[in-house]
């Protein structure tokens, strides 16, 4: 692997991150089609500012994850970035390219002028939490949800 480059992921992206999410056992439960999977993608561009990126190394999407930045009303409307779906190829894990993904989401919570960047993830996923860590990520609360289907 020569090097990493993160960019906005693109319609011809959509199969390899349909494999990344599969592979990292994200939202298995409601596999799209690539058809679908490019519906939303369209979707997906119509938000201000909600994102979808794919890193890239040896020709091909290694890595992916989406970054939500939105305005907070209680915050006097400052910025806040939220990281969604981050997944690496199983290839490619412990070789750089989910610490390239997350100091690039980093830096588009900076350029947006963001006072913090957050992320959740499964309680059954301890190396991911250790990673996040070594990254400088805190645990902070608690996160809380209801299954709606």
């Amino acid at each position: 692997m020569k090097e990493i480059l993160i960019r906005e992921a693109r319609e011809e992206d959509v199969a390899e991150i349909l494999m990344l999410y599969r592979d990292a056992e994200l939202g298995a439960e409601n596999e799209f089609t690539v058809e679908r999977a490019r519906a939303q993608l369209a979707v997906f561009r119509r938000y201000p500012n909600y994102r979808i990126f794919v890193a890239v190394a040896d020709g091909r999407a290694v890595g992916t994850y989406e970054l939500l930045i939105m305005d907070n009303m209680a915050k006097g409307g400052r910025k806040s970035g939220v990281v969604e779906d981050v997944a690496v190829s199983p290839d490619y894990r412990g070789r750089g390219v989910g610490r390239a993904m997350m100091m690039h989401a980093r830096e588009q919570c900076r350029q947006e002028s963001c006072y913090k960047f957050v992320l959740s993830s499964n309680l059954k996923r301890a190396e991911a939490h250790a990673f996040y860590e070594a990254l400088g990520f805190e645990k902070h609360g608690l996160s809380f949800r209801v299954e709606l289907e």
